[in-house]
């Protein structure tokens, strides 16, 4: 592991660092300005430390809406809509062991596939789970069952990333979970180990620690830009990258929203599902309905000039920040579907103007390391 770049990340780097000073992007100096196309090779990023190597799709399929709260799935339309999906090119799959049945329906869909699909088909499909243990003593028999049981869930011989959640930092349990899910991975049960929601004075610990992990899942949109203040360099700096979530906030960043007013009961859609209540905080955290509204109209206008959807914005926006080698959009198996808003953003391109817009008004919202915390914080806040 880069022992060297972390110590100077240390040493250089204030654990209460705020936002970067705002400042308007040319292509010479923004990662956002370069040109993409919707060819095979901008839809793929592969994730790696060190031998350890996973190429997904840019775009992840989430899996969090096949846990109740979102409608009934019919288990037969999932799988069906999954292999739609996959059809289209947007074959990464992201679960977790406590997502009701998903890991279950991936296993169902990765047979379909073995039967019904030729097999270089096969091997771009991925699937990604997690883990999230409860605070109890980490020994090597009680990993090595609970990966156990989400490879015969999923019906796959190894894990293509296991992404590991940690609930309680003083409890220092958690680098001896990820030791032992190494040894697992030496034994080809994991093919990468990652994390999730974890921040960045504890990755940088674990990285010390010689655990390979290939990337980092966190919340990240337009509204919490919390992973480009601190996380973005130490992962730059050690090559770990970052997937992301939340980033069109549960459908909160889309013209449904738009010119809506929350106050008034019944006046605007329903905050009905529980992504939609968990965003609706962040907004709140962020600056309220009013500025949110400001920002709607802003990615309405760059979507308009483009031809594309406000969520295609909000996407392509985060996957052009620096670290992000994914994002997550929710899929509502067997009850909705975005394939052809998905597949936009990979041939979208935001020019210095875009970015310029859309970051003055993100801008003007409070600074939610310093309301909420570094990433994750808002999972282990009393």
């Amino acid at each position: 592991m880069a022992t060297t770049a972390i110590h100077h990340f240390r040493l250089t780097h204030s654990i209460k660092s705020t936002r970067p000073e705002s400042r308007k992007l040319t292509c010479a100096n923004s990662i956002r300005c370069c040109t993409t196309t919707g060819t095979a090779e901008s839809r793929r990023v592969t994730v790696k430390n060190g031998s350890d190597s996973l190429e997904i799709c840019r775009i992840l399929n989430g899996m969090w809406q096949t846990s109740g709260g979102w409608g009934k799935i019919d288990r037969n339309d999932a799988v069906d809509a999954m292999l739609r999906y996959a059809d289209a090119g947007l074959f990464t799959f992201d679960m977790a062991d406590h997502y009701g049945p998903a890991e279950d329906l991936y296993g169902i869909l990765i047979n379909r596939v073995r039967r019904e699909r030729p097999p270089e088909f096969l091997d771009k499909v991925r699937g990604l789970t997690k883990w999230v243990p409860p605070p109890v003593k980490m020994t090597s028999s009680y990993v090595r069952e609970n990966i156990d049981l989400s490879r015969r869930r999923m019906d796959v011989a190894s894990l293509d990333m296991l992404q590991f959640h940690w609930w309680d930092y003083s409890n220092p349990g958690y680098l001896d979970a990820l030791k032992h899910l190494t040894d697992l991975k030496g034994e080809g049960k994991i093919k990468t180990v990652a994390l999730t929601n974890f921040d960045t004075e504890r990755l940088q610990i674990i990285l010390e620690n010689d655990i390979p992990v290939v990337s980092n899942q966190v919340q990240h949109s337009i509204v919490d830009m919390r992973p480009q203040q601190k996380m973005a360099e130490l992962c730059q700096l050690t090559g770990v990258k970052l997937i992301t979530y939340g980033t069109v906030m549960g459908g909160l960043l889309s013209e449904k929203f738009l010119d809506t007013n929350l106050s008034i009961p019944f006046a605007g859609p329903p905050l009905n599902t529980p992504s939609l209540q968990k965003y609706k905080r962040m907004v709140d955290a962020w600056g309220g309905w009013s500025l949110f509204q400001s920002l709607l109209q802003t990615l309405k206008r760059v979507a308009s000039k483009h031809g594309v959807s406000i969520p295609t914005i909000a996407v392509k926006y985060i996957l052009d920040q620096p670290a992000v080698a994914g994002s997550m959009i929710g899929v509502r198996l067997g009850l909705a579907e975005h394939i052809q808003d998905t597949n936009a953003i990979f041939s979208l391109s935001l020019d210095e103007e875009d970015v310029n817009s859309i970051q003055e008004v993100s801008q003007k919202g409070k600074d939610l390391l310093r309301v909420i915390g570094d990433c994750g914080d808002e999972y282990r806040r009393a």
